[in-house]
């Protein structure tokens, strides 16, 4: 075969040129120029490149641009790593398969126990439930699945409030950081997929430790400063001496062994959770790579790795970033200098690792043939002389003992395996398979393979066919070819060379068809579990045995003297159901239940529906959701026109008196109502009935707040809330033009804000004689206004998702202290019982 022409070589006299391309700041873009041009490179554009350096993901019509000599900083399909949903359905489908293959207690499969539990919604929101109601001492994070800069992070203090959109995922909460002088901190390292076809992974030994820029505390969940690393988010704590604060990794390691740590048995763990992450999204890469019509030999990965090493120094991979950050994000003297250098130093290895510049030794072409031909000794020698090139880089895959790794693959391909032995010097054991998720049909001679999980239909030529029988009867891999050229020639010689290229592409096609297979779910690699005749798969069953169904359950759902029959079909709604109704809902027969209007909760595809007999109310309903939609469905049932609800907060207080509050719902409501309370003491509750021949008694209803902490309702004795209340008083909001906390309201204003929250039954409404009897009876009231929270409040809280301080927040709304005065002088029959109650104001 001629030589075939070198671009590197015959191309020195021209100017070679860089795309700096995507949504990014210039500082993102720094080193990777910098390294460059000081190579004489100068900058191109989308259309005139030799290597592109993306910020985010390019067009996919630049994928099939790149070549050996063309290079592009990401691989089609990296969203397996960088999307936190995919990084967690790569890694726990890695870990089930080896759950499957060599059982949850194997060595093997101890190893992969470095991701915490994570849930998908909408798909995951019942196991999340489930998983939350069998582990309440859990705490939960909720995480946007594709954002970044810790945008949209924050800790779930209810976690049914879980959102049902598609680009949310909640997560385990690491309760146990290991600390450094206080501060909770991340690790952000810094991984380089060199090559995919074999499989090459660095590490870089640098990186950082990132620090909260205030002292970690477990009971402060709503203070992202004490909770979260992200610089982004520190970096706005005007409190912090220094908000954001990096501590490079060589300084990490020593401060650790100051300490008395065993840092290289960290970082030996460290490193081995690298090398499984990168292997668990290698089938996904490829896959896509090879749609995308992308040639891996131009494609390379740097990805910002997050960990959090927890008290007992174990290491948790959090997430991995598509195109770090590589801006300074830390002051010069917080450790902004060294920042700069390891980032830089970060960019310059790399751009010399896998020879950007192109001035590694040019191989000969019959070297350039074989290695495209999966030629061992080409790997190697591809393999060996970028290593040389790796700078502050350490290579972790392959790795230097071969069988620590090659169990993880789905099917190691036939590049990563004779890489393996290339460079371990020795042959390796050919993989054995086993059956997977499939059932064998046979029609005559014809063999059909049915994926159990997916339900799909292969139906495999003959060839196919063969392989698959060979395969599961136990051959390796190297007694498969061998099988096959025995049937395909009636002899086992290869001699000459044109019999050795058809035994390599024979090779080629069986490691191929098998691959699909073991990536499609059909067969693994064979484990000790498997191999003993343990084909139970344990995590199989264990994911069968959490998604069972729940059993129905029937209650009796009481509220002012109607009943109906509620079934439930879902521990966690139960479960919230009871603590929300209290002593309203109690088990009820299936005989008892035919006697009654019946009404549904049922588990949807996302979340919860609601349905009335069989009429759907409501559906995509989360639990808060569902007891709100619920209450609401109640409310209308029990009201008439002659004895209307309303649907408003009730405050009851220990002498009997009530107060309503027509405050919309939101946060300046649910400090409101807890100033309320601590005010006048008694009880929240949600909705009151009135009797309009005599309305100055009231019927509270005794149904859950949403926005209001209280005791469970079964707190609430049922002697007192038959005795009813009598309503003395109204807040209502005030709008723009009322400044003063408090103001008296005008009867026909008042009655404006009332008559929304006045419910007179399904598709009725009050009649005129019903609401002349409400105006008359509000002109019998304290009616009161409270003024609206600045928009500056709101939004401010809203970014922070933080609590806002009482003197933070209520210049424009009534103290404890007005109000105890207000419930003092308008509402309690006594006014000493009220005053007590705001003796620390």
């Amino acid at each position: 075969m001629a030589a075939q022409e070198n671009p590197r070589m015959t191309e020195q006299h021209s100017t070679r040129r860089f795309w700096l391309g995507g949504k990014r700041a210039a500082e993102q873009d720094r080193f990777f120029r910098e390294a460059l041009e000081s190579w004489g490179w100068q900058a191109g554009d989308e259309h005139d490149w030799d290597a592109a350096w993306i910020t985010g993901m390019p067009e996919a019509g630049q994928f099939r641009r790149v070549s050996p000599t063309r290079t592009m900083n990401h691989f089609p399909g990296n969203a397996a790593l960088t999307v936190k949903s995919r990084l967690h359905e790569s890694l726990a489908t890695l870990r089930e398969r080896l759950h499957e293959s060599h059982g949850p207690d194997h060595e093997l499969t101890r190893r992969l126990a470095f991701f915490p539990r994570a849930y998908v919604m909408p798909g995951d929101y019942h196991a999340l439930q489930q998983a939350a109601q069998d582990h309440p001492e859990q705490r939960w994070i909720l995480k946007p699945t594709n954002a970044s800069k810790g945008k949209g992070i924050r800790l779930l203090k209810d976690v049914a409030e879980t959102p049902l959109a598609r680009d949310w995922l909640v997560q385990e909460y690491l309760a146990n950081p290991h600390t450094i002088r206080g501060h909770k901190y991340v690790l952000r390292l810094y991984v380089l997929i060199a090559s995919l076809e074999p499989l090459r992974v660095y590490l870089y030994r640098q990186g950082f430790a990132k620090l909260a820029s205030e002292p970690w505390d477990p009971d402060d969940a709503d203070n992202p400063y004490s909770q979260l690393t992200n610089p982004d988010i520190n970096a706005l704590n005007d409190r912090a001496e220094v908000p954001v604060e990096f501590i490079d990794v060589n300084r990490y390691r020593q401060w650790l062994r100051d300490q008395g740590h065993d840092d290289d048995a960290l970082f030996a763990r460290i490193e081995d959770l690298v090398a499984l992450t990168v292997i668990s999204a290698v089938d996904a890469m490829r896959h896509r790579t090879a749609e995308a019509g992308a040639d891996p030999r131009g494609c390379y990965e740097l990805l910002g790795l997050d960990c959090l090493v927890d008290d007992t120094l174990k290491p948790w991979i959090l997430e991995c970033n598509l195109s770090p950050s590589l801006g300074i994000c830390a002051a010069p003297e917080a450790g902004g200098r060294v920042e700069e250098a390891v980032k830089g130093g970060l960019v310059r290895d790399l751009v010399t690792l896998l020879d950007i510049p192109g001035q590694a030794s040019t191989e000969t072409a019959s070297e350039e043939v074989d290695q495209a031909q999966g030629s061992a000794a080409a790997l190697v020698a591809e393999a060996e002389a970028e290593r040389a090139r790796a700078g502050g880089f350490s290579r972790l895959l392959p790795a230097a003992e071969p069988e620590r790794y090659l169990p993880f693959f789905t099917l190691p391909s036939l590049a990563d395996r004779r890489l393996a032995e290339g460079l371990a010097g020795r042959p390796l054991p050919a993989p054995r398979l086993a059956r997977r998720r499939v059932t064998e049909i046979v029609d005559e001679d014809r063999l059909a393979l049915y994926d159990t999980r997916r339900g799909d239909l292969y139906r495999p030529n003959d060839t196919a066919a063969l392989i698959w029988l060979l395969a599961t009867e136990g051959l390796d891999l190297d007694a498969i070819v061998e099988a096959l050229c025995h049937a395909m020639t009636g002899a086992p010689d290869d001699r000459g060379d044109e019999r050795k290229a058809d035994r390599e592409t024979l090779r080629r096609e069986v490691w191929t068809t098998l691959d699909d297979w073991c990536r499609a779910g059909l067969l693994c690699q064979q484990g000790e579990r498997v191999a003993s005749g343990a084909t139970e798969p344990a995590a199989e069953a264990d994911a069968a045995a959490f998604k069972a169904p729940c059993v129905a359950r029937g209650f009796a759902l009481r509220l002012a003297g109607h009943e109906w029959a509620l079934e439930v079909a879902s521990a966690p709604a139960i479960a919230r159901l009871e603590r929300e109704f209290g002593e309203r809902l109690t088990p009820l027969g299936d005989e008892a239940a035919s006697e009654r209007p019946r009404l549904r909760v049922l588990r949807d595809e996302a979340g919860y529906a609601l349905a009335d007999a069989d009429r759907l109310l409501a559906a995509r309903l989360t639990l808060p959701q569902l007891a709100t939609a619920l209450t609401s469905h109640l409310l209308h049932r029990v009201a008439s026109p002659e004895r209307p609800v309303i649907d408003a907060p009730l405050l009851s207080m220990p002498d009997g008196a009530g107060v309503l509050c027509l405050l919309p719902v939101g946060e300046p409501r649910r400090r409101l109502l807890a100033r309320l309370r601590e005010a006048g003491g008694g009880r929240l509750t949600r909705g009151v009935r009135l009797d309009l021949s005599d309305p100055t008694r009231a019927e509270p209803l005794d149904l859950p707040l949403a926005d209001a902490a209280d005791e469970p309702a079964s707190a609430w004795p049922a002697s007192r809330i038959s005795a009813g209340v009598t309503l003395r008083g109204v807040l209502l909001p005030g709008g723009e033009h009322v400044q003063e906390p408090l103001a008296p309201v005008a009867m026909l204003e008042a009655l404006g804000a009332l008559l929304p929250h006045c419910l007179a039954g399904e598709g009725r409404v009050l009649e005129g004689h019903g609401v002349t009897a409400l105006g008359d009876w509000l002109s019998s009231l304290a009616l009161s206004a409270i003024p609206s929270e600045s928009e500056s409040e709101t939004k401010k809280e809203t970014e922070t998702e933080t609590e806002v301080t009482e003197t933070e927040s209520e210049p424009q709304g009534p103290s404890s202290a007005s109000l105890t005065d207000w419930l003092a002088t308008h509402i309690a029959s006594d006014a000493q019982a009220v005053r007590p109650a705001a003796a620390g104001e």
